[in-house]
């Protein structure tokens, strides 16, 4: 009917793909260094160009921003690595196992392993409940809760079940690291 139009939107179509093509390939070839490993230049091919990649430094650790605790810490004093388990009853909550790992570092010191920290972790079940928590009518249950102090690497392991999802949250693990000195505990 409009051949002049159709042909137009066919041709800008056509330029507008072959220029995301042209952006995509682009952007692939800067993260790989488009297909050539710096040892497979030969000098005079790394000496004529004109245009060189600036290698990112990786940290050597990540820091976490402190944030506020999150709902429902309660100190039980759960000394154990497999947090499945209600000690006030014996019963293990069932869902999909996870063996969580957590290494703690010292920012201060150049992200120097963290020995004899104590880390928290608590999180809700395979349903989205907590325990110990009387909106939830689990007061004296302590499932999915526990503390270790991290060794000399650093790291504490746990075995747990991956939480469940509740409304307004998305699925996670709440964790607190506490280090002593004297009396105080950060």
């Amino acid at each position: 009917m409009f051949p002049g139009i159709l042909a137009a939107t066919t041709s800008r179509r056509r330029i507008l793909l072959a220029g995301f093509g042209l952006v995509c390939s682009a952007v692939v070839a800067a993260c790989t260094g488009g297909g050539r490993s710096a040892s497979s230049q030969s000098p005079s091919a790394a000496s004529t160009t004109t245009a060189s990649a600036v290698p990112v430094p990786t940290p050597s650790c990540i820091v976490t921003p402190a944030e506020t605790e999150g709902p429902y810490f309660v100190d039980e004093k759960l000394n154990r690595a497999d947090i499945r388990v209600d000690p006030s009853d014996g019963s293990v909550r069932p869902g999909v196992p996870l063996q969580l790992r957590l290494s703690v570092a010292s920012v201060a010191s150049s992200c120097t392993a963290l020995q004899g920290a104590q880390v928290d972790v608590w999180h809700c079940d395979a349903l989205g409940l907590y325990s110990d928590v009387s909106a939830e009518q689990s007061v004296g249950k302590r499932f999915l809760r526990g503390y270790q102090t991290t060794d000399a690497n650093g790291v504490v392991n746990f075995t747990t079940i991956y939480p469940g999802w509740y409304s307004g949250r998305a699925v996670h693990v709440h964790f607190k690291i506490r280090t002593f000195s004297g009396s105080q505990k950060t």
